[in-house]
């Protein structure tokens, strides 16, 4: 029999398809807060009325705003933000943007409740890897003041109780957990995700489909994970082209973000996920490679180099994408180079020079030690990183 547990967080709720300034106005009133702090997408900001719109809609409970979050969510910008904040006395952060803003949001909160004001008084908050692969997490008080999350994107970090935040000193992205740092509610409007640049909407969703295609192949796998992973890959592999061929199809948007949503029922309940991810997060904290572009360049390879341990489970993708009897390596190879996604790392700007180094660091990952075919060295992590040249 299968055993273990599933961990839920403190997420009270999802909006589904109400426009996000209403639905952002009616949060703040629900949980009956007084000042709201909005931190957001530049773009977003400068180039639309989207966040003009939010600002209407609070009235009186709009205290400040910060459109400063660069990619990987870096310490030195989380820290600005959370004295923003401070400063305008805010008793609700409101997020809407990318991975890097939803991320950055949630150290904010850690940042706001235990008087954070540089980068290194967040070290004693991270996480570490031991020698053993198991994950040491630091025991703190959950933040007071509590997240709403607007994503225009398809990481689907809103939903998880952990945050990818850089350190810029030495280009490592590290994580932060803690069961109180979910958003308190989600708000998911695929009119909100109108503005965000093709690559960047499409690569992300591949990121969710990779969430959904690692955790049905984790050494965590189990039913219940096993239904909501398997429908993400249906909603994305019929969703994303459609986007692709016509970005004001909202009715596909809002598709997506849905799959987003299911892709992530894994891992914030628990689910270790594997090599992808690992890689992943070392590309991006290590080489400055956009988020979603990570696992168009990674998934594949790291399916090819796992199959011959779970190939009878990577069957089950191929159907769920559509495709039954064909390696769901190669159904997702065509899937991504049919949106126009980056193929090879050489393509997202990483010499096989840097190999040497991004391996050892991903030694420094938990999840390069829960792949599904283990990883217990950086010369294994070479092998995958020289299929992706």
């Amino acid at each position: 029999m299968q055993n273990g547990q599933i961990n839920f967080t403190r997420m009270e709720r999802v909006v589904l398809g109400k426009p996000a300034a209403e639905a952002i106005a009616e949060e703040a009133n629900k949980l009956g807060v007084d000042r709201v702090f909005l931190l957001v997408s530049g773009t977003l900001n400068r180039e639309t009325d989207e966040i003009r719109k939010v600002e209407t809609a609070l009235g009186n409970q709009f205290c400040g705003l910060s459109d400063y979050m660069p990619a990987h969510s870096p310490r030195d910008a989380v820290i600005s933000c959370a004295n923003m904040a401070r400063e305008a006395g805010a008793d609700l952060l409101v997020t809407y943007g990318g991975g890097s803003v939803t991320d950055g949001g949630k150290a904010v909160t850690i940042c706001l409740e235990h008087g954070i004001t540089d980068m290194d008084e967040m070290e004693p908050f991270r996480t570490s890897v031991g020698q053993d692969g198991n994950r040491i997490k630091p025991n703190y008080d959950a933040p007071s003041v509590r997240q709403v999350a607007v994503p225009t994107t398809l990481s689907g970090g809103e939903f998880n109780a952990r945050a990818g935040i850089t350190d810029p000193r030495v280009e490592l992205k590290q994580s932060y957990m803690n069961p109180g740092i979910v958003p308190v509610s989600v708000i998911l409007d695929g009119t909100a995700t109108r503005h965000t640049p093709e690559w960047l909407f499409l690569s992300t969703g591949i990121r969710a489909v990779d969430h959904a295609v690692e955790t049905y192949l984790s050494v965590d796998a189990n039913d219940f994970t096993d239904s909501s992973a398997l429908h993400a890959l249906r909603l994305l592999g019929e969703a994303l082209p459609r986007v692709k061929a016509d970005p004001n199809d909202m009715a596909a948007r809002q598709k997506c973000l849905v799959g987003a949503w299911l892709s992530m029922s894994g891992i914030v309940t628990g689910t270790r996920l594997g090599a992808s991810h690992a890689i992943g997060h070392i590309l991006g904290g290590s080489a400055n490679v956009p988020h979603g572009y990570t696992s168009c360049v990674m998934l594949p390879y790291v399916l090819e180099w796992n199959s011959s341990i779970n190939a009878d489970r990577q069957a089950h993708l191929a159907t769920s994408l559509g495709k039954p009897g064909i390696p769901a390596a190669e159904i997702l190879d065509e899937l991504i180079a049919g949106l126009g996604m980056p193929r090879r790392l050489a393509d997202v700007g990483v010499g096989d020079n840097e190999f040497s180094q991004l391996a050892e660091n991903c030694m420094l990952d938990d999840w390069t030690f829960s792949n599904p075919r283990k990883i217990r060295s950086p010369g294994q992590v070479m092998e995958i990183l020289r299929m992706a040249t």
